[in-house]
């Protein structure tokens, strides 16, 4: 069983919005909503998880009511930080899970192509994390001076799905400290020494974290195509 965590326990703050980001519309549903439909949609996901913030678990509960999912199992509040989040999301699975694919609440643009790869390779290697690109030369800025420029050759953007197999991310959770501030589910499978196969994904697969991200995938969303 191929099970997916979507993670919106975040509160939005960089946004500037009154209420979280998952809840702002992208083409007249709720991105949260627009997200778990692309999951319920791919034949590789078997049962899905939700992880919310505690204040918005009802509200969380109401919007992905109406889109009458068949393959969500629970709606679960997650922590303070992502760690406890995806900790919670885990502890939520159903039995008899063997993949676990992580992928943030606010990445409504993934496509079923990159769920598919993502959790082939995971369930060859163990661990697969889609990443992109850097198309921008990155510096390094000491103060108000840059000191450095790294290889871009070398970089790659995380992208979610993060996909693992069950016994990989069990194991890593019960030896990390779930209070750390990790922005990703791979820094933890990295450091405890496992290797992570890196999937090729698009550019167009973004994160709405702020005002003009929305206004990015509402144009990437009603060009339906590939980028």
């Amino acid at each position: 069983m191929n099970t997916a965590i979507i993670v919106a326990a975040g509160s939005g703050s960089r946004f500037g919005a009154d209420r979280p980001k998952q809840f702002l519309e992208l083409a007249g549903k709720p991105i949260i909503a627009r997200t778990v439909l692309i999951f319920e949609a791919s034949p590789m996901i078997d049962a899905i998880v939700v992880v919310a913030s505690a204040d918005f678990l009802e509200e969380t509960e109401a919007v992905l009511a109406k889109e009458h999912l068949t393959k969500l199992r629970a709606v679960v509040a997650g922590g303070e930080t992502r760690s406890e989040s995806v900790h919670a999301g885990l502890s939520a699975v159903p039995e008899g899970t063997e993949i676990v694919a992580v992928h943030d609440g606010v990445r409504p643009l993934v496509s079923e192509d990159e769920i598919e790869r993502t959790i082939r390779a995971a369930a060859e290697y163990g661990a697969a994390c889609l990443t992109a690109q850097m198309t921008d030369t990155v510096k390094v800025v000491d103060g108000a001076y840059v000191v450095g420029t790294l290889d871009r050759r070398e970089l790659r953007r995380a992208l979610t799905p993060q996909v693992f197999s069950y016994e990989v991310l069990k194991e890593t959770y019960n030896e990390a400290v779930l209070g750390e501030a990790v922005t990703d589910e791979c820094f933890l499978v990295e450091e405890s020494g496992k290797k992570v196969l890196s999937v090729a994904g698009s550019p167009r697969n973004i994160k709405i974290t702020t005002p003009l991200d929305l206004v990015i995938a509402e144009a990437l969303f009603a060009a339906g195509t590939e980028v």
